[in-house]
């Protein structure tokens, strides 16, 4: 029977008894276990916001080469494997990062823990009844007895590992053993300094879907210094153990399929005397040993102990949650909304050091500097640009100005590519499309502006006008095309990417690239090129080079078009052209055109019938995910714009119904609580803007298609002015729209302007339990759409 968690409970009475902040406060409402199952993929452990260390439980399924989930933590497996020092929150693939795990056990180590291919001898049972979640910290007692206590700095943490009587208190270092391999590892022990360090070269996101990102592109280094004497030590690589041995050295390797083989890898251990409460402080860096060094002694010295390190944890975020306050709505949708505000910030992550130098793409170290105070890293584009960059920028625009210079800087290392998919120093190529484009307009429209706009701007012109190898290649096709502009020739000349082209689909691409184009003509409206200006909002208009009008007797959609302008074999529950998604679902995503989408198909009548169906089975019954692929898949991208088209349909009312109903049904404060892969904070981005009740529905502008908030009361405290939202009587239950207030004067329109997002002020709604089908519906009150020039 495992001990409780005493020195867990122990520290939460510090904490709950320290002066200032309350029980009521933001991060008590937190419970990153949200999403550790239905495949959400977020991990539970121990990090700060935007933190470059996550130390968090990789737990097993019984297959030592195989991550039980992507991120490393599934809620329904049973046993923990190792303890993590970084992670990637709502990834896909299999897996990314979980580098230099620490294992606790109480056997003797008189085998290989890389030959032990089952996890069956050197990991060990758990139970959540003996587990505990908080922002910035993390606990569980394991079945073999040992408690583990995490706690988070910035680019360091603090364990405990206090281990019960009468058995052997061993530490495995697997520092091969990232979730997604490595290619080398190495790790010393020093027993009179009470150290051990090394590092880990990884990368392979993705890798087995292509050759292309099967290597390393980052290397992770880490110090640990403990507080108890080493009573024994050792290492092994691959199948062989060296006792008493001060170092080890190998990788996985990536195995013949981006698979790591079992039996490979290297690492150590060390040993404490039985029944010893060990406590351990770590650094990362990934730049040097040196710097590992330097992060640890600036964020916890020597002396602080694990209580004051989880409290400052809890206090920076109760800061960065602070930023929107909320009043009203249950206790499961408070900590609903403000787990997923924490799932927000989780990334994209700090990747300079304290001393401002990171590891560049070009894989040589550089230093931040002018205005940029922080090197961030792990940006997925495809999925991103669409809610949470846009809340990030209008939340912390100081922060989202070090983003956009962060990806600038990754660009000009990456030979002039901006990449869609980053993870740590490397270019993943995964997803399709150039989301870098309307990430950054939506970063400047949200405040964003305090980073080298000129250039940015610059350098994606010159990329979305000037083809290059990358572009024309097929390699990583169709999951990780290389380019940042797959078939760009074909898009310059056609005006669309057709079918069979390199591309990840060339419907799909049309329609990300011409999302591109338009935030691109927004950037350069910013900078005063009105030439590149007009020249871009024409290219966005594109899309209607795949639109089909005689696709189906049902009514036109938009397809795969052939090279030589005839259109194949076509049906709309297909995904033939198109990521992650159907011809039905990618019909919608033309959400800076929404009018002219709508003509297209007919008129805002026929369009509207065609959405109403999109949302509903025939039954009239809501269709919202795994409804089969002519109806919304809400729990991924494609579609997360789909339930605010309403505004521009003028049946607003539904909009309101539609969002209330996605809250309620698939969001939730369990572990099952988000629909599916968070996908570092974007969808539970769309969370927090929808219940708001608003949407920054057109990538690049930041116009917001309104919705109905979900609480009662909420203040949105952001620089350049503070945004209150007031709702009466109680939303619960009344998600439409009867009246609303704009600074005190009556609206009737279901979107506010760009400058509201910039400056602030106030909306106070009237809610009802019946749709008001006047409010919003005039034609003349119908949201922006921005047609190209003919």
């Amino acid at each position: 029977m495992p001990r409780p968690l005493t020195a867990f409970i122990s520290l939460m009475g510090v904490l709950a008894s320290a002066p200032v902040m309350a029980a009521s406060h933001p991060a008590d409402l937190v419970n990153p276990l949200v999403g550790t199952a239905n495949g959400g993929n977020t991990y539970p452990g121990a990090t700060l916001p935007f933190g470059m260390l996550q130390w968090s439980p990789e737990t097993t399924r019984g297959q030592h080469n195989r991550v039980a989930v992507p991120d490393g933590y599934a809620y329904d497996a049973t046993r923990i494997r190792g303890f993590s020092l970084t992670h990637l929150s709502g990834a896909g693939c299999a897996g990314a990062s979980g580098d230099v795990p620490f294992m606790p056990v109480t056997v003797a180590v008189n085998s290989s823990p890389s030959a032990d291919i089952h996890d069956t001898r050197y990991a060990s049972d758990f139970s959540h009844t003996h587990e505990q979640a908080r922002a910035g910290h993390y606990a569980v007692t394991l079945a073999n007895g040992v408690q583990v206590n995490l706690a988070a700095a910035l680019r360091s943490g603090m364990g405990q590992f206090d281990y019960p009587a009468g058995k052997p208190a061993n530490l495995l270092v697997r520092t091969s053993d990232s979730e997604s391999g490595s290619s080398d590892a190495a790790v010393t022990i020093d027993p009179a300094t009470r150290t051990v360090h090394g590092w880990v070269a990884s990368g392979n996101f993705c890798g087995f879907h292509t050759k292309v990102d099967r290597h390393s592109y980052y290397r992770l280094y880490f110090v640990a210094h403990f507080d108890q004497p080493f009573t024994g030590h050792g290492g092994w690589h691959d199948a062989t153990l060296h006792p008493h041995a001060l170092t080890a050295h190998g990788g996985t390797s990536y195995g013949e399929k981006g698979f790591p083989p079992n039996g490979k890898g290297s690492g150590a251990w060390i040993s404490f005397k039985p029944g010893a409460d060990v406590h351990v402080r770590v650094g990362i860096s990934y730049v040097s040993l040196a710097n590992a060094k330097a992060n640890l002694r600036a964020e916890i010295p020597a002396g602080t102990s694990l209580a004051t390190v989880a409290w400052n944890a809890r206090a920076a975020w109760n800061q960065a949650l602070s930023r929107i306050q909320i009043k009203g709505g249950s206790h499961a949708q408070q900590r609903t909304f403000y787990t997923a505000l924490y799932h927000v910030m989780l990334a994209p992550n700090t990747f300079s050091d304290v001393n401002g130098q990171y590891r560049g793409f070009d894989q040589k170290t550089h230093t931040v500097g002018g205005a940029q105070k922080v090197q961030y890293a792990n940006f997925s584009g495809w999925d991103v640009y669409r809610s949470q960059i846009p809340l990030l920028a209008w939340l912390m625009p100081k922060r989202a100005s070090d983003i956009a210079q962060s990806l600038y800087n990754q660009a000009k290392q990456n030979h002039g590519e901006w990449d869609r998919w980053t993870h740590e120093s490397g270019a993943t190529h995964v997803m399709s499309g150039d989301p870098s484009a309307p990430a950054l307009a939506e970063m400047v429209a949200f405040g964003a502006r305090d980073f080298d706009l000129q250039g940015a701007y610059r350098s994606l012109k010159y990329a979305a006008t000037h083809v290059n190898a990358d572009d024309l290649s097929d390699a990583g096709c169709y999951h990780v095309c290389v380019g940042e502009r797959p078939s760009l020739d074909a898009w310059m000349k056609l005006h669309y990417i057709p079918k069979d082209a390199p591309a990840w689909g060339g419907a799909g691409e049309t329609l990300e690239d011409a999302t591109a184009d338009f935030a691109l003509a927004q950037l350069a409206a910013d900078v005063g090129d009105t030439t590149g200006e007009k020249r871009f909002l024409r290219r966005s208009g594109y899309w209607r080079n795949i639109f089909n009008p005689n696709a189906t007797a049902q009514g036109g959609y938009l397809q795969d078009r052939n090279a030589d302008g005839s259109w194949p074999k076509f049906s709309p529950d297909s995904g033939e052209g198109f990521a992650e998604g159907s011809a039905a679902q990618y019909l919608w995503m033309v959400p800076f055109d929404v009018h002219g989408l709508f003509d297209a198909l007919g008129g805002k009548t026929r369009a509207t019938a065609r959405l109403d169906a999109f949302f509903h089975h025939k039954s009239g019954q809501w269709a919202l995910t795994h409804a089969g692929p002519l109806h919304a898949e809400l729990n991924n991208e494609p579609s997360v714009d789909t339930p605010w088209l309403y505004a521009w349909s003028g049946q607003p009312w539904k909009t309101q119904k539609a969002v209330r109903i996605v809250e309620n049904i698939l969001w939730n404060d369990t572990p099952s609580g988000i629909p599916g892969n968070d996908d570092l904070g974007e969808m539970s981005a769309w969370y927090v803007w929808a219940a708001m009740g608003m949407y920054p529905a057109i990538p690049g502008r930041a116009e917001l298609i309104l919705g109905s908030p979900l609480f009662a009361h909420i203040t949105v405290q952001r620089p350049g002015g503070k945004l209150t939202i007031t709702a009466q009587p109680n939303p619960a239950g009344r998600p439409y729209v009867q009246s609303l207030r704009v600074n005190g004067r009556r609206y009737d329109r279901p979107w506010l302007p760009a400058t509201f997002a910039r400056h602030g002020g106030s909306l106070d709604y009237g809610l009802g339990g019946k749709p008001n089908t006047s409010w919003g519906s005039a034609a003349k009150a119908a949201a922006p759409s921005f047609a190209p020039p003919e």
